[in-house]
């Protein structure tokens, strides 16, 4: 549920708790998505603004910004539970991706938004691009996926619990990204430690979109 679905709505934000999910892992060490990287210093500015304004809202601590393009899994060598992701699959894509030739975009910075458990930036995609190469991923694997797929841009996972109405004030008071935009320039494959919440995104594999005359 979105913030600015105000008919379905949730009523108030869900606080994170920061631990160690180890019942989510069962042990496996590294989790992978694709991601869209957010190198842009207007934006990078604008999410440090925006944060700070919901320092009492927010846990201090967040990963790197980004777009999650799509979520593999648990990196394993094979397939044992569901939501596990083996290299022949990574490999798979990786030649999908190669054959589609990505274009390079620009993806427009939308209005500030929230899930019930996170507060986030909307991101628009006037070309269409990303259900494509959504597409193309998901040839080669199921997305672990638990909720349609909303593009964004995390700015932080909710510490206190706030009403619905009292979080549409306060985003409501602060800056509108007006007319900032993202150029994709490449695509990447990263992983994370699956015992912290905050660990970095580490860049395992990358691909470039490439002009008409590359």
């Amino acid at each position: 549920m979105l913030l600015s679905d105000t008919d379905t709505s949730f009523t108030e934000t869900t606080v994170v708790q920061l631990r160690d999910y180890s019942e989510w892992h069962c042990g496996r060490s590294r989790y992978a998505i694709w991601m869209i990287p957010i190198n842009c210093p207007a934006i990078l500015d604008y999410i440090d603004r925006v944060t700070a304004s919901l320092a009492d809202l927010l846990h201090p601590s967040r990963r790197q910004p980004h777009i999650t393009l799509f979520v593999c899994g648990f990196e394993e060598e094979a397939v044992i539970h569901n939501d596990d992701f083996t290299p022949a699959q990574l490999q798979r894509q990786l030649a999908d991706l190669d054959r589609l030739s990505l274009p390079p975009c620009d993806l427009r910075i939308g209005a500030l938004d929230s899930f019930s458990s996170a507060a986030f930036l909307a991101v628009g995609d006037p070309q269409g691009h990303l259900p494509r190469w959504r597409e193309t991923l998901a040839a080669s694997c199921t997305e672990i996926r638990q909720a349609a797929y909303v593009p964004h841009i995390t700015l932080g996972l909710y510490r206190q619990s706030i009403s619905a109405e009292d979080l549409r004030r306060r985003l409501a008071q602060l800056p509108v990204p007006d007319g900032l935009s993202l150029p994709v320039e490449r695509l990447e494959y990263v992983t994370y430690r699956s015992d912290d919440m905050f660990s970095p995104l580490e860049c395992q594999q990358q691909v470039r979109c490439q002009t008409k005359s590359d």
